[in-house]
């Protein structure tokens, strides 16, 4: 592998996101290219739990807040997407990705909205379990509390599973996420390890599938301090087959922008990787995976 790497941002949260702060897809491309980012994908949330519907399904567009299920702000993202192309080329990349929290049930409805717009790259997320949000420190203590690591294992595997056999996603994003709050409330020996036995078997149809993993940052910036997934989870992956790696900050402010890519970058190298890229939501030509077979 080359000494010399490329940084980019596979998980940026441009101001559409409602818990993002409310900036342009421009603002953060003359960022992206302040701290020498060679490529940006944006990943704006798409949330379909209907559960939760009074608290997720917004969005910032054109000045207002409006329902995230209007997906007129998507036609505005795209238009977006493209006038930051026009205007940034060739000194950055840009790519039109999204992030969907997966919720069981919704698949139809996701994979409709996927296959309407032409997205470079979609992530996909566990954000809530039993419509509690995971993810957020004022939610998360209604889902940790009171609960095993056994159980919290039982809950959040049998989603990701669901979720990678959807075959709705191009990479899975912070695939280890119940650690970011979950070590207040769980052992955190436990907690390390709960991953066995259950993370073995969706690696491998994520080998078979090629669908990738994703190594964010976001960690590095909370309580946990640690990148999302392990250390010892990437090198699972590893020994499933996966091979496609992105990396993300999953920023959701300018000064987050590209915090922690040289970590992620350093534990790539490690195992002689490279973050992958995307266009037209298949992984960009480089080594190791120039001609992945298409299987059933």
């Amino acid at each position: 592998m080359s000494d010399t790497i490329k940084l980019v941002d596979y998980h940026v949260h441009p101001g559409y996101s409602i818990d993002a702060a409310p900036v342009g897809i421009d603002e953060y491309c003359v960022r992206a290219m302040q701290i020498g980012l060679a490529e940006i994908c944006f990943t704006p949330h798409l949330e379909v739990d209907e559960a939760r519907k009074h608290l997720d399904w917004f969005v910032r567009c054109n000045g207002r807040v409006m329902p995230m299920e209007d997906l007129q702000w998507l036609d505005f993202y795209f238009q977006e997407i493209n006038m930051a192309r026009e205007k940034f080329s060739p000194r950055l990349v840009i790519k039109a990705g999204i992030e969907v929290g997966y919720e069981p049930g919704r698949e139809m409805y996701i994979e409709k909205i996927l296959t309407g717009f032409p997205f470079d790259f979609v992530l996909g997320s566990i954000h809530c379990l039993n419509h509690v949000a995971i993810s957020s420190k004022k939610e998360c203590a209604v889902h940790f509390a009171g609960k095993t690591c056994a159980e919290v294992a039982q809950d959040y595997f049998t989603s990701l599973e669901a979720a990678v056999k959807s075959r709705l996603f191009d990479c899975m994003a912070h695939i280890d996420l119940y650690r970011r709050y979950g070590t207040v409330y769980l052992d955190r020996n436990n907690i390390e390890e709960m991953h066995r036995g259950y993370i073995e078997k969706i690696f491998k149809y994520m080998a078979r599938h090629h669908i990738g993993l994703e190594i964010n940052t976001s960690g590095l910036r909370r309580e946990l301090g640690d990148l999302h997934p392990s250390k010892a989870i990437v090198q699972t992956a590893l020994q499933q087959g996966v091979q496609i790696f992105t990396t993300g900050s999953d920023a959701h402010s300018l000064s987050e922008i590209g915090q922690g890519l040289q970590a992620a970058e350093r534990l790539l190298k490690q195992f002689d990787l490279q973050a992958a890229t995307f266009t037209g939501r298949k992984p960009d030509p480089q080594k190791g995976w120039t001609n992945l077979p298409t299987l059933p």
